[in-house]
């Protein structure tokens, strides 16, 4: 089985990097005609209408991130770790669709391990993805073989599905009697050890507010020593404070604020984001849940007990605070090897 080049991804990258970082076209080298990349710059500045979470500024944020990923060298550093499978296989891919071109790295995945990638798309992200495999097809026309958009996975060999605790169900039904990778719902948090500058506390907002809040690796819970003022917090948080401008958003947190009201819920609240000290992880969305601890170690036993429900982990013991929704290639969904678990199909 052979491999695809990694040339067309990373002059996908250089797409990417030109339509996160500039409205005028830079040139041809980028890969698009000037009109061709007028048209991508109107596609982002629409798709609003189509998923009203999908803001021109939360595209050219994923952008962004996959413009650092495809070039060459962390290409080929991801994919050297991989021995090359001996026949290629189908592969059905299950999309999410809660942040911009989410499933993105499951079908670079397929793709760069040789296999052909039948994607069911969700409805929520049926316009990304497309694009980006559009510009690649551009790049390297025999790609155009290698995948297919369908509305029901039929004849594949295996399966990599994302969704709910409760859809996780079904596909462990559907797909049960192929090799499959299923993913449920899991969150991420943060650790403070009290001692953060006003930057790392800025950063953190970041981990927060990217994408809305609405993806696996944004922070949904922060534990905090008892002696830290909340109130650093929301200074932090404060820069992000046109959020609450955003429709969708705002009728999050009115509704949470509602019900929480009625039920005479404790709520700390700076007119766009609420606080509540809650000992679950996942909260809804504009809200934050947070805990206070005596003793990091009591942290440490509740989150190696729900260590199934976690993502990601940022701050004290975790990574860098506000490098939550900046995801590596390695960085897999549900810590699962995404390219391990391709690159064994045919053995």
């Amino acid at each position: 089985m052979t491999k695809p080049t990694t040339q067309p991804f990373v002059q996908l990258g250089l797409v990417l990097d030109a339509l996160a970082h500039s409205p005028v076209w830079p040139g041809y080298h980028c890969g698009l005609t000037e009109a061709e990349f007028a048209e991508a710059q109107d596609q982002l500045q629409r798709i609003h209408h189509h998923n009203g979470w999908f803001t021109a500024d939360a595209c050219r944020q994923m952008c962004r991130e996959w413009s650092k990923l495809l070039q060459e060298e962390p290409l080929q550093r991801w994919l050297s770790a991989y021995a090359p499978g001996q026949s290629a296989k189908t592969v059905g891919i299950i999309c999410a669709g809660n942040i911009p071109a989410v499933g993105f790295h499951d079908v670079l995945s397929v793709l760069l391990s040789g296999h052909r990638a039948l994607i069911k798309l969700s409805k929520d992200d049926a316009i990304l993805i497309p694009m980006l495999l559009r510009w690649l097809c551009k790049f390297e026309p025999a790609l155009a073989s290698h995948f297919e958009f369908v509305e029901r996975l039929q004849q594949f060999d295996a399966v990599i599905a994302t969704g709910s605790n409760n859809s996780a169900r079904y596909f462990e039904a559907y797909f049960g009697h192929v090799p499959h990778i299923i993913r449920k719902s899991r969150t991420s948090v943060a650790v403070l050890s009290g001692e953060e500058s006003e930057d790392e506390l800025h950063a953190l907002a970041l981990d927060v507010f990217t994408y809305f809040g609405l993806g696996c690796r944004n922070v949904t819970k922060v534990f905090m020593p008892r002696s830290m003022d909340i109130n650093r917090l929301f200074h932090a948080f404060f820069a992000f404070r046109d959020i609450g401008m955003h429709a969708k958003y705002a009728n999050n947190y009115d509704y949470n604020k509602a019900v929480w009201l009625l039920n005479r819920e404790d709520l700390l609240d700076n007119g766009f984001l609420l606080m509540k000290q809650d000992e679950r992880l996942s909260c809804p969305t504009a809200s934050l849940f947070y805990s206070y601890y005596d003793d990091v170690a009591e942290v440490e036993v509740h989150l190696s007990e729900h260590h199934t429900e976690i993502q990601c982990r940022v701050g004290l013991g975790g990574l860098p605070l506000g490098s939550a929704q900046q995801p590596g290639l390695v960085d897999y969904a549900d810590g699962v090897d995404t390219m391990q678990f391709l690159s064994a199909l045919d053995r």
